[in-house]
């Protein structure tokens, strides 16, 4: 466990180093006071808005962190060479992967919490309320599911170069958050192979939509029940550890040769 945390360790630092953090902090910052400017509709209160907008961007920049975060850090290290003195270390490859997605998922976790700090603060400045136990189930159910973005982006970047990992990854996760809540409404309208294939797809896809309590925190809905919260951080803990499995599967054969790294 001590390697594992080393490694993630490290990718915080480099992490810190590229200052990428205080980039994305500063890019909410800048759009949620647009937001706090205007006057939509000419609306008296606009904390609704704020809070709909903001959490949604929050979603938006922990997507591309957890993305890109998380690609770079095996091609990295192979395109580097650094590989092979990590590897040449007592450290196992599944400790490499794992301390890879750990460092990249704890990274974009605590840059959510400043999304998240950022969204109330502007809110209760304009006046308006939050539930804070909605507020936090929301963003530990967000924090699972930027882990299982963060699994699907490893499994990935284990086998190919940093921008067809992250290309693969938008892809899938972008499917998954757009396509599979619609699955049921089409199926009841097809038939045959379509019916088929859009089960498959629904069963294989990961349902991101079950982590999202945007709704809930906007419009006051209030917390969801303690027996379906753990049983949704269930359902993504398992989706990360399959993640991590098949990421190690598909890393602990890879050959590295030295004169052929140009990743």
């Amino acid at each position: 466990m001590t390697r594992i945390c080393t490694i993630a360790q490290i990718v915080w630092l480099e992490m810190l180093r590229k200052k990428d953090l205080y980039v994305l902090l500063i890019l909410l910052g800048a759009l949620l006071m647009v937001l706090v400017s205007l006057n939509i509709f000419g609306l008296g209160s606009v904390t609704g808005y704020i809070k709909d907008i903001g959490l949604l961007l929050t979603w938006v920049l922990g997507w591309i962190m957890a993305v890109s975060v998380t690609v770079k850090e095996l091609p990295r290290e192979e395109s580097r060479r650094t590989i092979f003195p990590l590897l040449a270390k007592p450290i196992t490859r599944f400790e490499l992967v794992l301390g890879k997605w750990l460092g990249a998922w704890s990274i974009v976790c605590v840059a959510t919490l400043l999304f998240y700090a950022l969204v109330a603060l502007v809110v209760v400045g304009m006046g308006g309320s939050l539930s804070l136990v909605a507020l936090l189930q929301g963003y530990i159910l967000h924090c699972g599911a930027l882990g299982m973005i963060s699994a699907i982006a490893l499994v990935f970047s284990t086998r190919m170069n940093s921008d067809a990992a992250s290309t693969l990854t938008y892809v899938l996760t972008l499917a998954s958050f757009l396509v599979v809540p619609k699955v049921p409404e089409l199926m009841a309208r097809e038939r045959g192979m379509w019916a088929d294939g859009l089960l498959f797809l629904y069963n294989a896809l990961p349902h991101f939509e079950i982590f999202d309590l945007r709704q809930r925190i906007v419009y006051g809905y209030g917390p969801v029940g303690l027996k379906t919260f753990v049983l949704v951080l269930l359902y993504g803990a398992i989706i990360v550890a399959v993640g991590i499995l098949v990421s190690w599967m598909a890393y602990r054969r890879k050959r590295f040769k030295r004169g052929a790294m140009g990743q």
